[in-house]
């Protein structure tokens, strides 16, 4: 049994409404443990109309071509379809030694777990997908996935970002500079200081029917992600 408490955390729900994510660097102990910094969390509609993917982001900012999974992490995706903000069905994403392309990675799920919460026990029932960190994996009809080092997909003028609350500026790391006087608001236009960063994603995509106990068009479920140890 896994004994895990949930460090990283970023939520988004999927309906009508205002939706929030990003989740950059924020705590001393994902500073000092980059693997463990939840980035965002999306969803968008997948490949056929009946499809979605969900995606999450994590260790932002890499810069460069190597990087790679924390073996000792249990990454979650967590599934709410009956809006009480407790977990139906997770995805678990667990990865071996390897290291770059070398390094595999395990996606179980979606399923119902036996745990909800901040403690997890590691699945051994449902669909399970295993493909090489960097390459896709599994069915396009049923459950696709990837995992691997992608170009941050996240705009932020971080440079401004500090000048107007320089106290959430970490003390190390990329994110660290650069530093500028105080200031009130974001200019325009602004600086993409995250474009030349990439982050470790991981992206499922799967048919609708299989998170959402309901055909009926107007039904929701909120997706949230976790990062364990």
């Amino acid at each position: 049994m896994y004994a895990l408490v949930a460090v990283g955390l970023a939520t988004i729900g999927v309906s009508a409404q205002r939706i929030r994510a990003s989740d950059h660097q924020d705590t001393p102990e994902v500073e000092l443990n980059p693997r463990m910094d939840i980035n965002d969390v999306y969803a968008f509609p997948g490949a056929s109309a009946d499809r979605i993917a969900l995606i999450m982001t994590t260790s932002s900012p890499i810069a460069g071509q190597t990087a790679s999974f924390d073996p000792n992490l249990l990454y979650q995706l967590k599934i709410d379809n009956t809006g009480d903000a407790v977990e139906d069905l997770v995805f678990q994403i667990t990865f071996d030694d390897g290291v770059g392309a070398a390094q595999k990675y395990t996606i179980r799920g979606p399923v119902a777990p036996s745990m909800t919460g901040t403690k997890a026990t590691l699945l051994t029932t449902g669909t399970t997908v295993t493909g090489n960190v960097g390459s896709i994996a599994g069915s396009s009809s049923s459950v696709q996935t990837f995992a691997g080092l992608k170009a941050d997909p996240f705009v932020v003028d971080l440079e401004q970002f500090f000048a107007i609350l320089p106290d959430r500026r970490p003390s190390t790391g990329s994110l660290s500079g650069p530093s500028t006087p105080t200031a009130s608001a974001f200019r325009n236009p602004g600086i993409d200081f995250l474009k030349p960063f990439n982050a470790l994603a991981i992206a499922i995509e799967l048919p609708k029917a299989m998170l959402q106990p309901s055909t009926d068009a107007a039904a929701k479920f909120g997706v949230w992600g976790t990062i364990s140890r």
